[in-house]
């Protein structure tokens, strides 16, 4: 599938290196406002909604990675933006390419997560994978 055609504004917020060691309570203010956008296109357009939440995932350690979340704030809050992003996309009525592509996206971000902030992705990969079929012949 190609990449949808709505234009996000999240994107430009979560650009590699995005937030310096003392961003964290932007960083989560800035997760708040796109899992609002997410929710708000998911509404009208599950499918185009989905590919924004699997975009978010992508940026999240690569803009992240600086940030001191030492206090549990940012990690709270990325839990949170997961638990609100992952149900849309295992409801979005994608096909298998475009699913495909989605887990194999979701699967890199988790592989390149230094920190696990994506583990709940892991947590619901079955659920994700949309069949026992799928998440069987990805091996993962």
């Amino acid at each position: 599938m190609a990449r949808s055609a709505h234009k996000w504004s999240f994107p430009a917020r979560f650009r590699t290196g995005a937030y310096s060691w003392k961003a964290s309570r932007l960083a989560c203010q800035r997760l708040r406002e796109a899992v609002s956008e997410i929710n708000k296109v998911a509404k009208k357009d599950p499918l185009t909604g989905a590919e924004g939440a699997v975009r978010l995932m992508e940026k999240i350690w690569p803009a992240l990675e600086h940030v001191d979340s030492s206090s549990g704030a940012l990690g709270s809050a990325v839990n949170k933006t997961l638990g609100d992003l992952i149900p849309i996309v295992i409801d979005a009525p994608a096909d298998e390419k475009t699913r495909n592509s989605w887990l194999d996206r979701l699967w890199q971000a988790m592989e390149d997560d230094g920190v696990d902030y994506l583990s709940p992705v892991g947590d619901h990969w079955g659920e994700l994978c949309g069949s026992p079929e799928v998440a069987s012949l990805l091996g993962r």
